[in-house]
């Protein structure tokens, strides 16, 4: 493994670690007090400002308007991406879209291509991913109440969803639902394109999280579909391919979120030295200077260094041999690496005292949305038995 970058991509990062902590950084108490619609003028010109860098979608190939990096590549401008709540946004590359896009490009037909992919790569629209309900466990997706009945040419969704990121503004909406229930367990479901304004589809609230709903970009929606018609070619992938193009999705989309938070970790980190050197406990006397809070800069940089190069050779393994062979290492690094956000937020905002709870700095927005970290896209406890179930093989007689 080599993870040295060539000078051309060193040049990029820098270009781009400059462009965030100069343009988005300032943007954060306005985003904060206001919310994400206030201040979306001032980030389309910044997307546009983007365009012209050449940084757009920089998780794509160059053939599809992307900057054609690899796996691991990608994951370090992930990483500075990170620093910022609105960085993978304003580079087009922020979840769910990056991953719809990816399904997208991978097997839709060129109508699904024309109607939905284009304007998504292009920035002028917005997506969202359901699959996960309310009255299923979400770590176990074969489990699905949400049905799709062909009638004609039309496909007939009921269902309920949650934790639909992003609906709150989004064009169109990706689908898991039942199409053949009687079919092997794997291939039960189909991933249907459903746009947010066919009747039917209802975004019935934004959820709160820790207290705080957010809207738009920033949101966590519940949505019903009843008695929702679409037309039958709108299937993507095939009927009962659902699970398979999921977990496709899921493999490059757990290092781009592992690298988000090793960026977010990064700038608490820096945040907390920034602190420690700062805040005087008495004149003369700054916080840095206790050996506890020593303890946590030190922690936290051995754990944040760590976690870094798992990702790395993580993403480097799927570059090298594909998803499937680094299954088990992708569980490993997603619960491995939420466990130290949490772990680098909370000794930040401790440093910070008081104002660390407040919304006068971003760390408290973080510590509530990325909360969820240990629990999306599968709950540690699934990964850290799958996990153990692969080791156990070895001693297994």
């Amino acid at each position: 493994m080599d993870f040295g970058i060539s000078e051309e991509l060193a040049s990029m990062l820098a270009g781009i670690r400059d462009f965030v902590e100069t343009e988005l950084y300032p943007l954060e108490g306005e985003l904060l007090e206001n919310g994400f619609r206030a201040s979306i003028p001032k980030l389309h010109a910044l997307r546009q400002r983007v365009k012209e860098e050449g940084w757009w979608l920089p998780h794509l190939a160059a053939d599809h308007g992307g900057l054609g990096l690899s796996l691991a590549e990608f994951g370090m401008v992930s990483e500075v991406l990170g620093g910022s709540p609105v960085g993978h946004y304003v580079f087009n590359c922020q979840a769910p879209d990056a991953g719809n896009m990816e399904v997208l490009l991978e097997h839709a037909t060129d109508h699904q291509r024309e109607a939905f992919l284009e304007p998504l790569l292009a920035g002028e629209i917005r997506s969202c991913f359901g699959m996960t309900e309310p009255e299923n466990a979400g770590s176990n997706p074969i489990f699905l109440s949400t049905r799709a009945v062909l009638d004609g040419d039309e496909w007939v969704l009921d269902g309920h969803k949650w934790f639909t990121s992003s609906a709150d503004g989004a064009s169109f909406c990706i689908v898991m639902a039942v199409t053949d229930p009687d079919a092997h367990k794997y291939q039960r479901a189909s991933m249907i394109i459903v746009p947010t304004d066919t009747p039917g589809f209802e975004l019935v609230r934004n959820i709160p999280v820790m207290g705080e709903a957010g809207e738009d970009y920033f949101s966590h929606a519940e949505i019903r579909l009843t008695d929702v018609r679409v037309p039958k070619e709108n299937i993507l992938g095939g009927e009962g391919a659902g699970f398979a193009v999921a977990q496709q999705r899921l493999g490059p989309g757990r290092i781009h979120h592992c690298m988000r938070w090793i960026g977010i970790c990064e700038r608490a980190f820096d945040m907390m030295c920034k602190r420690a050197v700062t805040r005087e406990l008495s004149p003369g006397k700054p916080l840095g200077h206790k050996q506890f809070v020593q303890g946590w800069i030190a922690e936290s940089r051995a754990e944040i260094d760590a976690a870094r190069l798992m990702v790395l050779r993580v993403a480097w393994l799927i570059d090298q041999q594909g998803d499937y062979a680094a299954r088990v290492d992708v569980s490993t690094i997603k619960f491995f690496v939420a466990n130290v956000l949490q772990r680098v937020l909370d000794r930040a905002i401790q440093t910070h005292g008081a104002l660390g709870i407040t919304d006068d700095t971003v760390l408290s927005y973080w510590f509530r949305h990325e909360r969820g970290a240990r629990i999306y896209d599968g709950p540690d406890e699934v990964h850290k038995a799958r996990l153990a179930r692969k080791i156990l093989e070895k001693y297994t007689d």
